[in-house]
C-alpha cells in the first residue's frame, strides 16, 4: 500500500458512490417539487461539502499546496479507511433504493412524495447523512493529510448541523403527525443511540 493508491482508492470509492446516486438525482431532477425550503443558504451549505469532499482532496492530489499539511502515512488506516468507505457506499445504496422515487437531493418535498419509514430509515431518520459521515470517517482515514483528510467531514458537519432542523420541519409541514409518530420511534443518525 502506497499514498498514491491511498489517493486512488480514495477517487474510486467516490466514483463508485456518484455512480448510485446519478440515477436518483436526474429522476429527481425530472420530477415536479410541491414544497421546497432551498434557497441560498442551502446552496451554501451543500457547496461547503462539496469542498470539503471534492475540493481539498483534488488539491492535495493534484498540486502540493497542502504538503505543509501531510501526516504519517499508515497502511492499516488505509484499509480501514476502505472498509469504513465500503460501509458508507452500501448505506448509501440502501438509503436511495428505500427511498426511490421519493429521492431528493434538495430540501424538497416532490408530488406524490411519501414518508419512507421501511428498509434503513426504520432505524434511522437520515441515513443518508449518516452514510456521508462514513465517507468523511473515510476520507480522514484514507488521505494522509490534516486538511485534504479531515475536510470532508468538517464540510459536511457544518451542512448537517445547519440543515438537518430545517429539513424536520419540512417533514412535520408536510406529514404532520405521522411524522411526528416517526420521530419518537428512530435516531437521527445512528440506531438507538443519536
Amino acid at each position: 500500500m502506497t499514498v498514491g493508491i491511498a489517493k486512488a482508492l480514495y477517487f474510486v470509492c467516490t466514483i463508485i458512490w456518484y455512480v448510485i446516486r446519478y440515477p436518483y438525482e436526474r429522476r429527481a431532477r425530472r420530477t415536479p417539487v410541491r414544497q421546497t425550503a432551498r434557497g441560498l443558504r442551502d446552496r451554501l451549505l451543500v457547496a461547503a461539502a462539496v469542498v470539503g469532499f471534492a475540493g481539498f482532496p483534488l488539491l492535495y492530489v493534484a498540486t502540493r499546496v497542502l504538503r505543509a499539511a501531510d501526516r504519517e502515512f499508515i497502511p492499516a488506516l488505509v484499509w480501514l479507511g476502505l472498509m469504513v468507505f465500503a460501509a458508507g457506499i452500501w448505506l448509501n445504496y440502501r438509503t436511495h433504493r428505500d427511498l426511490g422515487r421519493n429521492f431528493s437531493p434538495s430540501l424538497d418535498v416532490r408530488r406524490e412524495h411519501t414518508l419512507v419509514t421501511n428498509g434503513v430509515y426504520a432505524y434511522v431518520r437520515h441515513p443518508m447523512y449518516s452514510a456521508f459521515f462514513l465517507w468523511g470517517v473515510a476520507q480522514a482515514l484514507l488521505l494522509p493529510n490534516w486538511v485534504a483528510g479531515f475536510s470532508g467531514l468538517v464540510g459536511f458537519a457544518i451542512l448537517y448541523f445547519l440543515r438537518v432542523g430545517q429539513e424536520e420541519r419540512l417533514m412535520l409541514d408536510t406529514f404532520g403527525e405521522a411524522y411526528r409518530a416517526y420521530l419518537s420511534r428512530t435516531a437521527r443518525l445512528v440506531p438507538w443511540i443519536y
